[in-house]
Formats: C-alpha cells, structure tokens, sequence
C-alpha cells in the first residue's frame, strides 16, 4: 500500500493508521453517564454505547456528567486538525444552574473567570432564563463551564453541549447518532483546511 494512502492519528499514545476513502464522521448525543473513552475495561465508555461495526473515536471529550453533541470518526486528518487547534474553534453549550443567576451573571462569566489555575479567555454568554443560560467557547480546560459557574458562587445542574463549529445537536435525541455528510461535511473539513 502507498503510505500517502493513510492518515495517522494518536490514541492513549498509540499511532493509528486509517486508510482513507473509508472515512465515517459521526455525531452522537451523548447521555450523561456515558464516558468519551475508549479504555476497554470502562464499560460505560462511548465505543461501547454506539457499538459502530467500524472502528471509531471520539474528537475531544465531554465529561461522564454532561450530556450532548460529541463528534466521532475513524479519519486521523481530522482528529489531529481539531484537537491541534482545538482553540481556535466554537463549541456551544446550554447550562442549567443550580440556583437562580445572579444579575451580573454574564458580565462576570464574559469577561473571562479565574477558575484558580487558568483566567478563561472572554467568551459569549447569553441568559435563557433565571436558572438557564448558553455559552459558547473557543477553548476547552478540563470541567471549564463547571469551574466557571462554581466561581460564580453557583452550581451545574445540566451541561448539554449544542454545537460544535458548524455541527449543531439539533433534534437528534439523546444516546442516537446521525450520519455527518454533503455540506455540512464539507463546511466542516473547510473550516479545517481539509
């Protein structure tokens, strides 16, 4: 086989190698409870869920207790060019807090939070409602959203993840998959460079 026929990607710290034109893109609403690994001996892991006949991953992660649009593939290119530049593009989401938001809710979850080892970067956020708002980032430290809402005296109650780029959730019902395909395919490996 020609190597250039190949994409390779990193898993765990393992080289991957994906023939290309084979490629599937996926998106899955993840339910709460479900991890985005795809350690074999964690039985609530996402390969597990979905049980696709190919071999697929995960893009990224969504913690075990946050639910929503998780991207999946078996196409290295794109697994390296968003997780590289995981920075640099939007994700969405919708939070359900605990207790009622504070009127300078969003001015102070805007501008940026000190979340004790990191000062985010400012970010959208509109309210919904009293308990409810939404928030789109351009980056992505671990339990971010969690940590930004905890500074803000507040708690999570649901973390539900909309969008990401141009892949919105949609009405795709909790723990289903759909196809990524046509032009929103393309408009996603675009944005990539792909």
């Amino acid at each position: 086989p020609n190597p250039s026929d190949y994409g390779v990607a990193e898993m765990d710290g393992e080289r991957i190698k994906l023939k290309k034109g084979q490629s599937v893109y996926i998106a899955f609403n993840k339910p709460k409870g479900v991890t985005s690994t795809t350690d074999p001996k964690d039985r609530s892991n996402i390969i597990y869920f979905i049980n696709h006949p190919k071999r697929i991953f995960p893009i990224g992660r969504l913690d075990k207790d946050s639910e929503g649009l998780i991207l999946l593939t078996n196409d290295g290119d794109i697994v390296n060019k968003i997780l590289r530049a995981g920075n640099e593009h939007e994700k969405e989401y919708v939070v359900t807090t605990t207790s009622k938001l504070a009127s300078d809710f969003v001015e102070h979850m805007s501008g940026g939070v000190d979340i004790g080892d990191y000062i985010t970067k400012p970010c959208k956020v509109e309210k919904i409602d009293d308990r409810t708002f939404r928030i789109t980032l351009q980056e992505g430290k671990k339990h971010q959203i969690r940590r930004m809402v905890d500074a803000q005296k507040n708690g999570v109650d649901t973390l539900t993840r909309v969008r990401i780029m141009n892949i919105e959730l949609g009405s795709l019902v909790e723990g289903a998959l759909r196809e990524i395909k046509g032009g929103e395919l393309g408009t996603l490996l675009k944005s990539l460079g792909l």
